[in-house]
């Protein structure tokens, strides 16, 4: 029997969770059935008795199609089960719901997704869980922040749109000193350059939306970790439903076949991006791991095989400058969407973390003047043209 352990992730992306039918196909197939036929009503009764999710009963929480990209998910990470979701909030909120209970509490980094922010400070305060945002890179602000009722911490690395980079190895030590979880979003890295498990992490969430997609078709998300912490997920997503549907599960396969590739790709071009940006006279400060120049460049080496393809930067001129310059590109797509093989530029500021006050932005650093980029796949000559075009229109 072929020892799968020993896959490279090219291969596990290609291979993992395939279960062939008797049509002997080879691509993989899409179910797209809600429900199943039992053999008997013994057979029925047996398989809603099992709460694993191995057997066939009804496509909300059990479907061949999402559960070979769950496992090819989970071996990609380094997981024991993935679970997939309907967005990649789905899966945050799917963690929240498994492991927290009124009077609870979350540690989060100040630096993540502005719907990150509102699902913690709105969503969960409503139901008598509090969170407390700290500075990303300061330990000691975490350790502070957990007490009695802390269960969760919670960490976007890269964070977006900044690429601070999380101590991974230190906040996992932290977590198990006080017997909390660490959860880690890896959306922008993807298990093709960024194993955070591996690097102590407890639970990793994905927006399969971004990457893992790649080519912006699909809404989707997941969760991974081991199997007993994986259960208590699957249970939310089997009763609440924020399920993925088989025909989005195929298309994020198809997605995951090509992510080395791809995420070779986009770090390498926005690393060219990034420096070239870094010599434009009228750009403040340019936000990407990859350069030298970055505070944590060294950190990000030791957790990151490569940078990834999200970087911002900070136009002199403030809000004024940086919308001339998404204006007056023609090439890259004004969107607030990312990691699609197209180049997307947006404002920070006024779209992804809009509904942030501007204390909050500024706390967390999200400038008037911040553009941020997520590299495609095109030539990076005509990323560049375009950006160029913008700046001196």
């Amino acid at each position: 029997m072929t020892d799968k352990t020993a896959w490279g992730l090219s291969t596990l992306a290609l291979r993992t969770g395939q279960q062939r039918t008797a049509e002997r196909e080879h691509a993989e197939p899409i179910f797209t059935t809600s429900s199943y036929i039992f053999e008997s009503a013994a057979h029925a009764a047996d398989c809603f008795a099992n709460e694993t999710g191995e057997q066939n009963i009804y496509s909300r929480f059990t479907n061949p199609t999402v559960r070979c990209f769950e496992d090819r998910l989970a071996a990609l990470e380094g997981g024991e089960r993935a679970i997939a979701t309907s967005s990649g909030m789905a899966a945050i909120l799917s963690v929240c719901m498994a492991f927290l209970q009124q009077g609870d509490e979350i540690v989060c980094s100040r630096s993540v997704f502005g719907s990150t922010i509102g699902l913690f400070s709105r969503m969960m305060n409503r139901f008598g869980i509090t969170t407390h945002f700290v500075e990303l890179q300061n330990l000691a602000a975490w350790e502070a922040a957990c007490n009695d009722k802390t269960r969760l911490l919670f960490v976007e690395t890269p964070s977006n749109p900044l690429s601070e980079i999380a101590d991974l190895g230190a906040l996992s030590a932290l977590a198990k000193s006080k017997g909390l979880r660490l959860v880690v979003d890896n959306c922008f890295c993807t298990p093709a350059l960024q194993l955070p498990l591996q690097l102590g992490a407890d639970i990793v969430v994905h927006s399969a939306t971004k990457y893992l997609d790649g080519q912006g078709r699909m809404i989707g998300g997941a969760v991974v970790g081991s199997d007993k912490d994986m259960a208590e997920v699957f249970g939310v997503v089997r009763t609440a439903g924020p399920c993925m549907s088989p025909f989005n599960a195929w298309v994020f396969l198809k997605g995951l076949e090509t992510l080395r590739l791809r995420m070779d790709a986009h770090s390498a071009s926005a690393l060219e991006l990034a420096s070239w940006l870094e010599q434009q006279p009228n750009v403040a400060k340019v936000h990407y791991a990859g350069l030298t120049s970055h505070p944590q460049h060294e950190l990000a080496k030791k957790q990151m095989r490569a940078f990834g393809g999200v970087l911002s930067f900070e136009m002199v001129g403030g809000k004024e400058a940086a919308w001339k310059v998404i204006d007056n590109t023609q090439m890259l797509s004004i969107t607030g969407n990312l990691g699609d093989a197209k180049s997307t530029i947006t404002h920070p500021a006024t779209t992804t973390h809009a509904r942030l006050t501007p204390e909050a932005r500024a706390e967390v650093g999200i400038a008037d003047g911040l553009i941020r980029v997520s590299v495609g796949l095109e030539d990076i000559k005509d990323i560049k043209a375009d950006l160029a075009r913008g700046m001196a229109s």
